[in-house]
């Protein structure tokens, strides 16, 4: 069983997952576009691990958008994505919100039809370690 840590942006929420992820996926839809501000979020998801908050609970926030079953969790200062818990049978974790490695890597992209037109060819863009010069 793995152990993972993770925080918020501003550091005021730190977490623990207790267990293993089940499936990563990569979502381009609509609504992951919207609340990421990008072509697709970057989810984990497990039916088994646990989620301990070490510090920031009241920090932490949810919006479930009406009429679907879209929700995200964040942080009510920074605004980082943190674990979703509103989903009773699932724990889902976004991947950049944790602060060690995980060794699994994204099951499959769904929604792939819905990319943003900006995420077709990335294979050909220039490609940098760090900020460009």
């Amino acid at each position: 069983m793995a152990n993972h840590l993770g925080s918020c942006l501003c550091g005021i929420v730190n977490f623990e997952i207790q267990g293993d992820f089940d499936s990563f996926y990569l979502c381009h839809c609509h609504y992951c576009q919207k609340d990421t501000g990008t072509s697709h979020a970057a989810n984990l998801f497990s039916h088994s691990a646990t989620l301990v908050w070490r510090s920031g609970e009241e920090a932490v926030t949810s919006f479930t958008l009406k009429g679907s079953r879209h929700n995200k969790s964040f942080c009510k200062v920074c605004g980082s994505a943190l674990p979703c818990t509103v989903i009773k049978e699932v724990l889902v974790v976004p991947a950049g919100c944790l602060d060690t490695p995980i060794s699994i890597v994204p099951t499959a992209r769904i929604f792939a039809s819905r990319k943003g037109v900006w995420d077709k060819e990335l294979i050909s863009v220039p490609t940098f370690d760090g900020l460009p010069e």
